[in-house]
């Protein structure tokens, strides 16, 4: 075959591959594409990068894309960058991919499955950008071959297990961001490679931290569980050879020290030296200890032979607890100008030392503060004096300063805190198979208490999270806690730990809307015309609540049929209510393209007539049974809109497109006041659109007449 043959015939496999892809995106309206045939390169195609007649690269991140890639991308025979991120692209990740391909970036996208084992294959591949999806699985054994990676962001999605031995191979890679997931074991891995920026947070890492990754300057962990590396203080008296020959190789229970093997036996002539520095370390600090206890309690046994002998009693004649209080010099300055006479409830920021006296009912009370008393105050004990039989010494530890949760629990009364672990626990760690869905701003899992009661756990992905602050959070949690109404999904509480933003609600068991309409055979038989008016009813409800009874007036901002929940009675609930400022720039768009968008988006404009436009949609899908958007329809009805708006005012054709599992119910009368409804709600003008009030007086009219 000659080199002219040979060129044209590659030519036409990748028009052939770019037409594959092009059907699989659901022939998404993008200048110069061709549904088959064309010449990308000559024609210039949007986003279609050649060199001569060779397709060289595909980039269209953020051009609203849909459906998914199909399995021909391994067809395209020179391109060496494909750039689909910030779409709306889901299925899974074809197994066939490009060999020649250096730059992949699919993030930002609504992928599902596993990460195929075939990136293997991919020897040239310089950058790997899987980010913001909901991808599941273990990260593949598959990096033995991609020597060149040096960037790879697998961050924000649901991935589970260790790290793959061979991530150890990635001898180039520089930046490695793997943060919330669920991944779990060590990063020894990683400790070789020559990174320069390592997220891995939030995720259920444990173990020590390879010292090399602590050096790191751009080195993120916090969120993952850890082992800590401290070394616990010595006992309060002298341990016996015998006791410290006992020590456990990690140094204590759960503590373990990175790249420390276990201690030889004693009787080992190259560790006696060790052993014995060892002992004494640990006696020196023991007896320090000893010699500052015993210096107190001696001058508390001098004040108070002393305080005794001038005959002060505290007023009820009832001994009380004797403390220590331990503070630097600087506090005890601010401090003597204070009150004197030192309350024992009183706290400060140094250990305190408690001692209980039961010699007597009648003994005062005694509060030292040794700032108050310098250096020569102290005798100088030969021996540390021990503890009368009848005294009681209790050390209280340090109160460590109050978490972000326990601050913020005050902050809003009307609803739980749940911390991590607590969550952690009822989710089984957020595992897979407890996963209910994900959106764009969260993903959301089923939570089982241990009475029985289940939640949904919706937890906001990083890049939102890090858009608001704790304060600002919380301000959001308490506005959403006020939402009460019996067609809302409630809030039960919420989560603010280690950095996450998590919110607690009710669990809705019988799935959404959308998927008893278009994808549940058993719930969609459940949907029989009266049970369709009752949800319509049912939403209504819940917006007349929100835009006319709240103050100030909540819009929805975001409202479409994955939003409309079943509960266990078939009782449709809206839910996301309240949460319109977690929302991006990008929602308008989003909500436009999957056809519950209203006209007046375009002008950047979004009011409570917005959400009437997008229940408008809804009441379509429910009599109609079709998605609000369709790739797979023909290009003139993929916008249920649309296509429908003319048929809205014609009774034939208003028949034709209702759902035919329920056309045999409906009246024409019933047909056409529920049609006439929905018209109203889609004008495009949103002055004319009628308030949620109106319309719920219009279901009810309709159901108190059996219609």
């Amino acid at each position: 075959m000659s080199d002219l043959r040979l060129e044209t015939l590659m030519q036409e496999i990748e028009i052939l591959a770019i037409n594959s892809l092009y059907a699989a995106l659901g022939y998404p309206p993008l200048p110069g594409w061709l549904v088959a045939g064309g010449d990308p390169c000559a024609e210039g195609w949007q986003g279609v990068q050649c060199v001569n007649s060779n397709i060289t690269g595909i980039i269209l991140n953020g051009a609203n894309l849909g459906g998914e890639l199909g399995e021909n991308l391994g067809t395209f025979a020179s391109i060496i960058q494909i750039d689909l991120g910030n779409n709306h692209i889901g299925g899974p990740i074809p197994s066939n991919l490009p060999l020649t391909i250096k730059i992949l970036t699919l993030s930002g996208n609504q992928l599902t499955g596993t990460i195929p084992d075939s990136i293997s294959l991919l020897g040239q591949m310089t950058d790997f950008n899987l980010n913001n999806n909901h991808l599941t699985g273990v990260i593949p054994d598959s990096f033995q071959q991609l020597t060149p990676l040096t960037t790879m962001d697998l961050s924000a999605n649901n991935l589970s297990g260790p790290l793959p031995p061979s991530m150890a191979r990635l001898s180039s890679m520089t930046t490695l961001h793997l943060q919330d997931n669920h991944l779990t074991g060590l990063l020894d891995v990683l400790q070789d490679l020559p990174l320069i920026a390592l997220d891995v947070g939030n995720n259920l890492f444990s173990g020590p931290i390879p010292p090399r990754l602590l050096t790191m300057p751009n080195f993120r962990s916090a969120g993952n569980p850890f082992n800590t590396t401290i070394i616990p203080s010595p006992p309060l008296s002298s341990p016996s050879p015998s006791s410290i020959g006992a020590l456990p190789p990690d140094i204590g229970p759960g503590i373990q020290v990175f790249g420390h093997s276990p201690p030889e036996p004693l009787h080992s002539s190259g560790n006696k030296s060790l052993v014995k520095n060892k002992l004494v370390w640990v006696g020196m600090g023991g007896f320090l200890f000893l010699v500052v206890l015993a210096s107190g309690l001696c001058f508390f046994m001098s004040k108070r032979r002393k305080e005794k002998s001038t005959g002060k009693v505290s007023k009820d004649g009832k001994a009380k607890n004797f403390v220590l209080n331990i503070s630097t010099p600087t506090e005890h300055r601010e401090n003597d100008t204070k009150n004197k006479d030192t309350l024992a409830g009183s706290s400060t920021k140094g250990e305190k030392i408690e001692m209980i006296s039961k010699k007597s009912k009648n003994k005062e009370d005694h509060v030292i503060d040794m700032t108050k008393v310098n250096a020569s105050s102290f005798p100088t004990p030969l021996l540390p004096p021990q503890p009368s039989p009848l005294e009681r010494v209790v050390v209280k530890p340090l109160v460590a300063p109050p978490t972000t949760s326990r601050r913020t629990l005050k902050k809003v009364d009307s609803i739980k805190f749940f911390s991590i672990a607590s969550l952690q626990e009822y989710t089984d760690s957020f595992s897979q198979e407890n996963l209910v869905g994900s959106g764009m701003l969260a993903t959301v899992y089923k939570a089982e208490l241990p009475n029985g009661k289940q939640l949904a756990i919706k937890k906001l992905d990083d890049a939102t999270s890090q858009k608001w602050n704790e304060e600002r959070f919380i301000e959001l949690v308490s506005n959403v806690s006020k939402l009460r109404n019996e067609n809302i999904v409630a809030l039960e509480g919420y989560c603010l730990e280690h950095g996450q933003r998590l919110f607690v609600y009710e669990y809705c068991e019988n799935g959404t809307l959308h998927e008893a309409l278009h994808l549940n055979d058993e719930m969609h038989e459940k949907l029989s015309w009266n049970s369709r008016v009752h949800v319509a009813l049912q939403i209504a409800k819940a917006l007349e609540y929100l835009h006319e009874v709240c103050q100030p007036p909540v819009v929805h901002h975001n409202l479409k049929s994955t939003n409309i929940l079943f509960d266990n009675e078939l009782n449709a609930r809206v839910s996301d209510c309240g949460l319109a400022p977690l929302l991006p720039s990008s929602n308008i768009s989003q909500l436009q393209s999957s056809g519950y968008g209203a006209p007046e988006l375009e002008l950047g404009s979004y009011t409570y007539q917005s959400d009437v436009y997008s229940f408008g949609v809804i009441m379509l899908e429910l009599i109609t049974g079709r998605k609000a958007f369709d790739s797979s329809k023909p290009r003139g009805e993929q916008y249920l809109v649309r296509w429908a708006n003319s048929r809205l005012h014609d009774i034939e054709e208003l028949s034709g497109m209702v759902d035919p599992s329920i056309r045999a119910a409906i009246s024409s009368k019933a047909l056409s006041r529920f049609a006439d409804i929905i018209s109203l709600c889609v004008q495009p003008e949103p002055e004319f659109r009628p308030p949620m009030s109106e319309i719920v007086q219009s279901l009810l009219h309709m159901i108190q007449r059996n219609l």
